[in-house]
């Protein structure tokens, strides 16, 4: 196992580009199961999630193939299995995007409880109520799932959250139903919107996505397509907070300002200057910033994603900044690991208050899972001192060789071979 060593204390400067999202990717690479024909998906990011689901498709029987650096290729016409693999699924939540494309095309798909980062109760009952309202039936014994159905049809289904994964999964399922699906309470994140855009290169037909209410109207066939996915909103995010933490300046090239309204606007509250000029966004922090507020919610709100690299700025800001994490109810585990570093933070239930102190010290400190590993790679950056960050595997899953790109802005940080202090 890798650790991230980083020396602290060195100011982000440059510039860099932002490459696809992750959690664009997942989903459409699900969704080409559905696809008769080709599908060309660009600027994907090398992950260990992505390399998951590609292992998936090609156990399904799928041909999938890095064609160029970030462009996957996925023939699903050879797909003679419906069994999803029960220890792929264990490592990636992700695989539960498999369900609705493998009943619309196949009618019928077995699968086992996905796995993935442990931040909080995060059901499915969404996605099997949506399905069985479509038609399907489904079974559950023993940490399997087994769906059925002779034709999924469609119909209206109101989410009770605005799930995500639901959304997308009740979209793909709906886009080769008979008849019209309407989802109500839809989630509005980009991604959804993305996954949507995916389809419609392919000739399904799908209005409202990225708003309250989607309409699908089914059809028979889907053919090959070449998409580009969108840029990684929540990598944009974790580069702007690190550049700011670390009182640095930087410029991202290929960033969707627009889908990070709600932290462009806390890092301008926060006196951090940031400046927009079409998919170039930049951010300049010459001193501590100032303590906020804010609670996480679904899209447009504050995203729950970058909950904890936003905490890790706050630990020296000048103030005491309150946070509620109003989505995830065990997604505080970095909170720990930050006062090891010096951090002054307490925490009941769901809120967090942070009271800035003058600077974070480095410490040997382990992340719990994707997002508070980000926290301690930011505060590393701004730390005196050196830290060494394990449970790097969880990183990785997100954020794409994460120690060249901060290396590109001038970081001190590399990976090296985990090996057990004296």
């Amino acid at each position: 196992m890798d650790i991230l060593r980083i020396h602290g204390g060195t100011p982000l400067n440059g510039e860099t580009h932002v490459y696809g999202a992750k959690n664009a990717a997942l989903p459409i690479l699900a969704a080409t199961v559905m696809v008769s024909g080709t599908s060309v998906i660009e600027d994907v990011p090398d992950l260990e999630d992505v390399r998951v689901m590609m292992q998936i498709l090609e156990r399904l029987g799928a041909r999938v193939r890095w064609s160029a650096p970030g462009t996957i290729e996925v023939d699903a016409s050879t797909i003679n299995k419906t069994d999803v693999p029960a220890e792929l699924m264990q490592r990636m939540r992700s695989s539960i995007f498999l369900m609705g494309p493998m009943l619309a095309r196949f009618g019928e798909v077995t699968l086992s409880k996905p796995g993935g980062c442990v931040i909080g109760q995060r059901p499915i009952d969404y996605h099997l109520h949506g399905m069985r309202q479509l038609g399907a039936k489904i079974d559950e014994q023993h940490g399997y799932i087994r769906c059925t159905t002779r034709r999924l049809v469609g119909t209206s289904i109101t989410l009770d959250f605005p799930s995500v994964g639901a959304t997308e999964n009740l979209m793909m399922a709906a886009a080769l139903a008979d008849g019209v699906t309407v989802i109500e309470n839809a989630a509005r994140e980009p991604e959804v919107a993305d996954l949507a855009q995916f389809l419609l290169a392919t000739g399904a037909t799908i209005d409202g996505a990225g708003e309250d209410t989607v309409v699908v109207r089914g059809c028979s066939n889907l053919h090959g397509s070449a998409y580009r996915i969108v840029p990684d909103r929540i990598v944009t995010g974790t580069l702007l907070l690190a550049a700011a933490a670390t009182h640095g300046e930087i410029t991202l090239h290929g960033a969707q300002s627009g889908h990070l309204g709600a932290i462009l606007q806390k890092l301008r509250d926060t006196g951090v200057r940031v400046d927009v000029d079409r998919d170039i966004i930049t951010v300049k922090c010459e001193q501590h910033p100032r303590a906020v507020d804010f609670r996480t919610a679904p899209f447009p709100g504050f995203p729950t994603d970058l909950q904890a690299p936003f905490m890790a700025l706050l630990t020296t800001a000048n103030g005491t900044g309150v946070i509620h994490e109003s989505v995830f109810e065990a997604r505080f585990k970095h909170v720990d690991e930050l006062k090891r570093m010096g951090a002054d933070i307490a925490v009941d239930l769901r809120t967090a208050v942070v009271r800035g102190v003058q600077s974070l010290s480095g410490a040997r400190v382990v992340a719990s899972d994707l997002r508070a590993g980000a926290a301690l790679l930011v505060a590393g950056l701004m730390a005196d001192g050196v830290t060494e960050v394990e449970g790097v595997h969880h990183i990785d899953r997100g954020y794409q060789s994460i120690e060249r790109h901060l290396q590109t802005l001038g970081a001190r940080i590399e990976r090296v071979s985990n090996q057990v202090p004296v």
